[in-house]
């Protein structure tokens, strides 16, 4: 016994409350993910490599700025959705007019031209981006969160409660969503929908260079650091329901807590083989997905 509470569900406690921290950061992926093909319709299977290459923006700044992490995200998000427009243009413009796997196939050769890039930069090895908040740990009673998973929840919550009130409160928002629905539409209104499609890469790769910092601390950056969290955002998407910002989010923060509690028990190997086999079933049950997003509706 630990105080008052059985061993047995401290340990459990302790496993999700590690997973709240990683769940967050899947979920903000997730939702970059989701902004993007709710936008264009096409899957940018890049987004893991935009938080890759956010955290070795947040390595590089850090080196030349010996601020805290948190002082230097505002930067790293605002340099990364300056890429994103970059990024847009090369991956979405050229083939806006073609069948969806076109697009898809750009953001798959960009993405693996930014992992060989970062390599022949910096090196295979791992490398550590700033703190957010500081090292050490804190207390809640009988369980502890690090400083670092703390950070992510807190900047991972105001971060996603910020796009949630641009997207649903604001006139941008509203074209944005209006655009992504029903586009045609949408350019006989007046709406730009090509500039508000690049504003969506833009706002999908701020929020990906944040997670990039966010995890670079604790976590480490590697140029194929991204993968995972790419395979990640993709089945937070198809679990949560195709399209369903709320379903991404509910999707990614089931997956984290999985693995955490699986990969306590057992070893991370264990957990990534379960989380598949939960998909498959999932998926078996509800094809739709847990959110799924009404017909002709997305968001």
């Amino acid at each position: 016994m630990t105080g008052s509470m059985p061993a047995e569900l401290l340990t459990l406690a302790q496993l999700l409350l590690n997973g709240l921290a990683l769940g967050a950061a899947y979920a903000l992926v997730a939702l970059g993910f989701v902004l993007v093909l709710n936008a264009t319709g096409a899957v940018n299977f890049a987004q893991g490599d935009m938080v890759m290459l956010g955290g070795y923006a947040a390595v590089a700044l850090g080196r030349v700025l010996p601020v805290s992490g948190l002082m230097l995200l505002p930067l790293v998000m605002g340099a990364m959705a300056g890429f994103g427009l970059l990024f847009s243009v090369l991956a979405w413009r050229p083939f806006r007019h073609r069948p969806p796997i076109f697009g898809l196939l750009a953001t798959v050769a960009l993405g693996l031209t930014l992992q060989e890039a970062m390599n022949a930069l910096e090196g295979a090895a791992p490398q550590a981006g700033p703190a957010l908040l500081g090292v050490g740990e804190i207390r809640l009673g009988p369980l502890g969160l690090s400083r670092a998973s703390l950070g992510i929840l807190f900047a991972c919550l105001v971060l996603g409660l910020a796009q949630g009130w641009l997207l649903t409160r604001t006139q941008f928002g509203r074209r944005l969503r209006a655009s992504a629905q029903d586009p045609v539409t949408a350019r006989a209104l007046g709406i730009p929908v090509d500039r508000l499609i690049a504003a969506s890469f833009m706002l999908a790769t701020a929020l990906a260079g944040a997670v990039g910092l966010l995890l670079s601390g604790p976590y480490f950056v590697t140029p194929t650091s991204g993968n995972d969290l790419i395979l990640r955002a993709y089945i937070a998407a198809t679990i949560g329901g195709w399209g369903s910002l709320r379903g991404a989010v509910a999707g990614a923060m089931l997956i984290a807590l999985f693995e955490s509690v699986v990969a306590g028990y057992a070893s991370s190997v264990v957990a990534t083989a379960a989380l598949y086999g939960a998909v498959l079933l999932l998926l078996m049950l509800r094809p739709a997905g847990l959110f799924p997003a009404p017909l002709g509706r997305r968001a």
